[in-house]
């Protein structure tokens, strides 16, 4: 499990691909539970709450930017 600390250390790109990955992860995990051959069934909170702090992360980064912006227009 990443920290939001690790996650902002971490550019864009590398956070976008991450992002992908943990969705792939999440989906690959619903198809086993749908199928019943998930056995640990807190992997879907791991993942789910991991997909929630890199998008927290990037969202962070938008507004920072736009701030950035905004100071130099």
């Amino acid at each position: 499990m990443k920290t939001a600390v690790e996650l902002r250390a971490q550019s864009r790109e590398e956070l976008v691909k991450l992002l992908l990955e943990l969705r792939r992860e999440q989906f690959n995990l619903r198809m086993q539970r749908c199928m019943e051959q998930l056995t640990k069934t807190s992997e879907l909170r791991r993942v789910r709450r991991t997909i929630s702090r890199v998008k927290t992360v990037l969202r962070e980064q938008r507004g920072a930017s736009v701030e950035v912006r905004e100071t130099h227009a």
